[in-house]
């Protein structure tokens, strides 16, 4: 095990005051306001930061607009640690904070950071038990009641480039990550080697016809972890009541990772994500190929005119491919093949 998962997210922004109050709508909790930057903490001591665009952008970022200029990995010890930051100082620059935090230029433009993170903590949540036809979960009891959404941790992030398969290398062979989903013609999941999430990063092709970018380096979501369907929609109608932008697709399903979704527009970039009930997988996965339609739900509140006739049932394994750099990563692959 080494990296953990989203200790930080750094978001430029041009509206600090607005962007603060949408999180807070959100249902995340503000920690720190300082001249510079705003901070929440979320339950598992990861962190979101807002900063201004204009005047303290992260240096060296080819993202384009606001956004999520910056993501830190949390590492779960020194060794590790060392061990990351010498496969990325191979060939590029680093940038080490006071605290440790080592700061780089990732393939693709894409500010990244590696950070210890002693103070992690996967937060216990449990679901209400369920009742089914023939199966009784609750008896003389109702469900939980509760008023507003309150995010977990952060669980994956999504960045719109126009090269996937540089991204994804990038990632495997310096930072160790696993791949565990190709979305044919859209791009490549990806998770952490110590986290059992279905991704923890996905690079969305910003050249494919899906994108409608036109090859843009672009941030697109952050998906905020939540307990069930209950939470997302209580956290839906809170945001609603408090006059924040609609969802385009409402809620959903994905079938890539089996996710339930809901996205509302950010004022700080892209789109903020409520998700619950994902896959939860290890090395012992084996990664699939999905056609893009057919891999982009199950089903969905307000279906999407590119989705309006569904897809054809259309998935099988990936083919076993190498990264094209150093032996980090390559055991994931080997796996897979034998």
């Amino acid at each position: 095990m080494a990296i953990l998962g989203l200790e930080s997210v750094t978001y430029c922004v041009d509206d600090l005051d607005r962007s603060t109050d949408f999180f807070e709508d959100f249902g995340l909790s503000l920690f720190e306001r300082t001249q510079r930057h705003i901070r929440f903490k979320l339950p598992d001591t990861s962190n979101v930061i807002l900063r201004n665009l204009k005047t303290d952008p992260v240096p060296g970022s080819l993202i384009d607009g606001i956004g999520v200029h910056e993501v830190v990995w949390g590492v779960d010890c020194r060794e590790h640690l060392d061990k990351l930051i010498a496969a990325v100082e191979a060939d590029r620059e680093i940038r080490r904070d006071n605290d440790g935090t080592a700061h780089f230029i990732a393939d693709g433009g894409l500010p990244m950071a590696l950070r210890l993170w002693p103070t992690y903590r996967m937060p216990l949540t449990s679901t209400d038990p369920v009742n089914t036809p023939g199966n009784t979960g609750r008896m003389n009891v109702h469900r939980k009641w509760i008023a507003r959404a309150n995010p977990k941790r952060m669980m994956h992030v999504v960045y719109m480039v126009p090269d996937t398969a540089l991204c994804r290398d990038f990632m495997i062979e310096r930072l160790d990550f696993r791949l565990t989903d190709e979305q044919r013609g859209a791009g490549s999941y990806l998770r952490c080697d110590g986290a059992n999430d279905h991704h923890n990063i996905f690079f969305f092709d910003s050249s494919g016809p899906m994108a409608g970018m036109h090859g843009q380096t672009r941030f697109h979501h952050v998906n905020y972890h939540v307990i069930d369907l209950d939470e997302i929609m209580v956290g839906r109608n809170y945001m609603e009541r408090r006059g924040w932008a609609k969802s385009t697709w409402g809620l959903g399903r994905h079938r890539i990772g089996s996710a339930l979704f809901h996205y509302f527009p950010c004022p700080a970039g892209g789109e903020a994500e409520y998700g619950a009930d994902g896959d939860q997988l290890d090395d012992g996965w084996i990664p699939r190929d999905w056609d893009a339609l057919f891999g982009f739900g199950q089903w969905m509140h307000d279906v999407p005119e590119f989705w309006s006739q569904g897809a054809d049932w259309d998935v099988s394994f990936a083919e076993t491919a190498r990264p094209r750099r150093g032996d980090i990563g390559r055991h994931s692959y080997d796996e897979a093949a034998e």
